[in-house]
Formats: structure tokens, sequence, C-alpha cells
């Protein structure tokens, strides 16, 4: 995959907005950029985490009670001496602090938990075109850029992961060409959830699926490369 920000994004639904707002500046400690209007009952707030954008979607109708995605845990590396500490914010969403290069995290990383590793592991080698890393105590690590995504076997992962409900919901690789690398997904066995779509002038998205259903989103953006050609 030819990625036009070397970072990955992560994206949350919610209804109970102001305490997580609260929480993700305050104890989080990720810096609100700005407010996106998404279509009317929904808007995103963005937040920066070291180039990442960490996007609260919170929606005006009730969320249903779909079971969780397969992303579990929010990574975020700060700097200077910092004992790694767990935090849950007032959904129940799990982001975890430690310090630069630990685990091999610069950045950011994204735990995500899977039915099936080896099905995973080709996904995101063959359809993503990720390099796999070594890593310690089991699982794999693939890089996108500056961040790390550490992909787990778990009994309790969903098998048709479901993009509406509360919690973590989708990962963003910003691209250059939506359309192409789409298809260069679709033709290496990713599932298709959304042909893409151009939104006005902001970006030209799509969304692709993983063996577990989970939803990613691949995003040209307008104000990262300067055209939705």
């Amino acid at each position: 995959m030819d990625l036009a920000k070397p970072r990955i994004d992560i994206g949350l639904a919610t209804n109970n907005l102001e305490p997580m707002l609260s929480f993700w500046r305050d104890e989080a400690g990720v810096v609100f950029d700005h407010l996106l209007p998404i279509r009317r009952g929904q808007d995103q707030y963005r937040h920066d985490a070291n180039g990442s954008v960490v996007k609260i979607n919170h929606r005006a109708d009730t969320l249903p009670d779909n079971p969780p995605s397969g992303y579990r845990e929010l990574i975020i590396a700060r700097a200077g001496p910092l004992t790694p500490r767990m935090l849950v914010d007032p959904d129940g969403n799990r982001v975890v602090l430690v310090p630069t290069g630990e685990d091999g995290i610069e950045q950011i990383a994204v735990r995500l938990a899977v039915r099936d590793l080896a099905a995973h592991r080709a996904f995101y080698r063959d359809a993503l075109g990720l390099v796999e890393e070594p890593r310690t105590g089991g699982g794999a690590a693939f890089r996108a850029g500056e961040s790390l995504i550490f992909i787990d076997q778990s009994s309790d992962a969903d098998g048709d992961v479901q993009m509406a409900g509360r919690g973590w919901r989708y990962i963003t690789f910003q691209v250059f060409k939506v359309d192409e690398e789409h298809a260069r997904v679709l033709a290496a066995g990713g599932r298709e959830a959304m042909a893409p779509v151009t939104l006005g002038t902001t970006a030209r998205i799509s969304m692709v699926r993983d063996p577990d259903g989970n939803w990613i989103e691949l995003s040209q953006r307008a104000s990262i490369v300067g055209s939705l050609d």
C-alpha cells in the first residue's frame, strides 16, 4: 500500500459526547484539532495523537448494542520517563500510554483481536501490502509507516463485525489513489464494504473488511495529496 501519510488513524463511535471529550483531552492527552460535520446527526471530533487522528464520532441517534470490533486497544507513545498506564474511557474503550520505544512503538499502535491469526497475517501482508515485523510473545506485528498494528488470536473475536455500534469501529489508511488501492485489496481477497465515493472537496474514500469483517477506511484526502482525481 502506497501511504500518503506514514501513520494510521482510528475511529470510534459514541452517544456520550461531553464525558468522552473530557477524557480524551484531560486523561489520554490527545489534542483536539477540529470538528468535521459528517452528516445530519453525526459529527466527528478529530484529535491529534503523535500525527495520527483519533476520530470521536458522535451520533445523535442511539447506537445499537452490537458486539465490539476486533480493534481492542489504542497504544500511544509518550516521550520521557513513563510507567505504562492503561486507561479506560467512559464508554469502555482502552488506551495505553507507554514510553517511546516500548515494544517498538515510536508513535501509536493498534491492538487487533482476531479469530484466525494466519488468515489475518495473509490479509495484512497480501491485500494491504504491509510489512510484518518480529514480535516477541506471539501474535503478529505489521508496520504502517510510523504506526504498528499488533494482531492477536482471541476466542472472543467476532466473525462478522458491524460498523454500527459503540467503541472502536475502524482504522484509516491515507493513500494517494483510493480507487487503485481499493481495487488492489479486492483483487487480493479483501471484502468490499463501500465502493469509493467522493465527499465534496474533502476526500475520496472507500471501505474494505478484513477476514473477521473489521472495517478499514481507505482515504484520499485533498489536504494531504492535493487532488481527488
